[in-house]
């Protein structure tokens, strides 16, 4: 931090123990204040308008109003940017996207060990999650915003912009999306409204560990048309299809006999992350050429940057979020930054673009509720 103001972060935890070691690590940092611990959602929820934090961690599992029923009071009555803490299991990770999806920006996976054993494993993962959230100005506001868009009915949209009518100079075979924080609350405003009969494989590479990446791709598939599945060793690239790079995996593109498939890899293992949109996109390119059309949606840091450079090398094209409708304008902002975006587009015309580069004229709506 270059100034003496610290971040003010208030503890949401029916564990004494849980809200008394988050507190310890939290101010460990030096740059970081603990104004108050609830142990509960509603005490919380009190708090938050005592305190005015600046971040929120909160638990799932609570008496009375519990996680998710708190996030969804928080976002609708005194939106702050929420980080859960969460269980690092199938049930845990179900209910970790649907609190992503309410608007919750980020969260911690605790491991299914005693807590006492696991929970200081997480503390600077914790710290880093807190400074980086921080950063970000006007964040719960934007969360607000973005979780109330809605997309186009099945109708044509009557909304014509200068944008809208950018066309590819030659035909796209394959799409990737490249997406980090904020990821599953934009996505769903994007994959439920592409058309079902889109003419090309649509690949996602969502930064976030192992287990996550399946509930969220389930989540998306029963919002969509269109088939949406975590990505598997061998999987055939398919039209009409989304395909999620599994968390803590690297996702590749190879083509043999003519048949373009899927491999999940643990390398290259010297990565900022994994899975890694540089290290799909890449791959992409190698079968694909410049017919890959990358879009680079909300995300810290500048994964997609460095293939995305190559890629317009080739004579490709490639589409960026824009600042507003971004959750946390990194990504999209180093392929802005770099002249490298053909269009930057806000979120809820990112799915009408892509219909429309393949002649549908609207933005399908969906399964979406």
């Amino acid at each position: 931090m270059t100034n003496n103001k610290k971040i003010k972060v208030l503890v949401i935890d029916d564990s004494a123990f849980m809200r008394k070691t988050l507190s310890f690590m939290l101010e460990s940092a030096g740059d970081i204040e603990v104004v108050a611990a609830a142990k509960n959602g509603l005490e919380g929820y009190e708090l938050i308008k005592t305190h005015q934090p600046d971040i929120v961690t909160l638990d799932f599992e609570m008496p009375g109003m519990n996680g998710l029923e708190t996030l969804d009071k928080i976002m609708k009555d005194n939106p702050v940017p929420v980080l859960m803490v969460s269980s690092f299991t199938t049930e845990g990770a179900e209910i970790t996207i649907k609190a992503l999806s309410l608007g919750a920006v980020d969260f911690l996976p605790k491991e299914p060990t005693s807590v006492s054993s696991g929970i200081m494993k997480i503390k600077d993962e914790l710290i880093d999650k807190i400074r980086n959230i921080y950063k970000q100005t006007s964040i719960a506001t934007r969360l607000r915003r973005i979780s109330n868009i809605t997309i186009g009915e099945k109708k044509p949209n009557k909304v014509k912009t200068q944008l809208q009518n950018w066309f590819p100079a030659f035909d796209i075979r394959a799409i990737l999306i490249g997406i980090s924080t904020g990821g599953p609350l934009s996505l769903q405003k994007v994959i439920p409204h592409l058309h079902p009969h889109l003419p090309v494989p649509v690949v996602v590479v969502q930064h976030m560990p192992p287990m996550f990446t399946n509930s969220l791709a389930e989540r998306l598939n029963k919002l969509s048309e269109l088939t949406v599945k975590e990505a598997s060793d061998n999987d055939l690239l398919e039209p009409s299809k989304v395909y999620l790079a599994p968390g803590g995996k690297h996702l590749l593109v190879s083509q043999n006999s003519g048949r373009v498939s899927l491999k999940i890899s643990e390398t290259p293992d010297n990565t900022l992350y994994r899975p890694c949109v540089d290290v799909t996109l890449n791959s992409m390119i190698d079968v694909f050429g410049k017919t890959v059309l990358p879009i680079i949606m909300t995300g810290m840091g500048k994964d997609g940057l460095e293939a995305v450079k190559g890629l317009k090398q080739i004579g490709g094209y490639a589409l960026a979020q824009d600042e507003e409708s971004s959750v946390v304008y990194g990504m999209p902002k180093a392929i802005a930054d770099n002249n490298l975006a053909d269009l930057i587009l806000p979120l809820d015309k990112i799915a009408h673009q892509i219909n429309k580069i393949f002649k549908y004229e609207y933005s399908y709506a969906g399964n979406v509720v």
